[in-house]
């Protein structure tokens, strides 16, 4: 899951202050889930949209949406009647949604209501932890299915090194050690064996080779 927070109102104010007309656009996926971007979270900012507006005197239009993703072609094309009779659109989707909204509506302003921060999970309501960083060469099945491209402070492909203490990490007390949690793990799966298998240092420059990533699947190709 791509987990993203909401930005502070203030800096979304400044982006969109002077614009008569303005679109909420949310999205049903990821930052639904986290609880930044869905719904509930497109009618919240709108109305603090309104009542800026309302305080300014200004009798400005705020209107919200949320469709089912934004990162696919279908559902942008929603909008596509109704895009041109806004001054500005906030995207509260991801990253991710934000570029492709402004791809597709090119002529208009496209804003982010939140920030990206990492792919992770759930732990309870309100805690999202990061899991992955899509580095494009997963190790997992040899860390006993624990990263530590993404959970050890240091992205130490072998480890743990000499700051870790008693299965936490040197940065804080309250942080694991990712490489005592793979050694943990990989004792409870009887495969110690693998953890004398040595990674050479990542080679990062795969992930820009040529520009922006792309995962291409010709046999689902229309």
């Amino acid at each position: 899951m791509i987990v993203a927070d909401r930005k502070p109102i203030e800096e979304i104010i400044e982006q969109v202050k002077d614009c008569k007309k303005v679109l909420v656009l949310g999205c049903n996926e990821c930052v639904t889930v986290c609880e930044a971007g869905g719904k509930k979270e497109v009618g919240v900012l709108a109305s603090a949209l309104r009542m800026y507006y309302a305080n300014k005197g200004v009798d400005n239009r705020v209107d919200e949406i949320t469709l089912e993703r934004q990162c696919d072609h279908e559902y942008l094309e929603e909008i596509r009647e109704k895009a041109d009779q806004y001054d500005a659109i906030i995207s509260i989707a991801c990253g991710v949604g934000v570029q492709f909204t402004a791809e597709k509506y090119h002529a208009i302003p496209v804003f982010p209501g939140v920030n990206t921060c990492f792919l992770g999970v759930t732990e309870k309501r309100g805690l999202w932890t990061e899991r992955c960083q899509a580095c494009g060469q997963c190790i997992l099945a040899y860390t006993g299915g624990i990263c530590p491209v993404s959970r050890c402070a240091k992205r130490l492909l072998n480890g743990p090194c000499g700051g870790s203490s008693k299965g936490k990490c040197e940065i804080s007390k309250d942080t694991d050690c990712a490489w005592q949690l793979i050694i943990d793990r990989l004792k409870a799966i009887n495969r110690m064996d693998l953890y004398e298998k040595l990674f050479s240092i990542k080679d990062w420059s795969k992930d820009r080779a040529g520009g922006p990533r792309k995962v291409i699947r010709e046999d689902v190709m229309i």
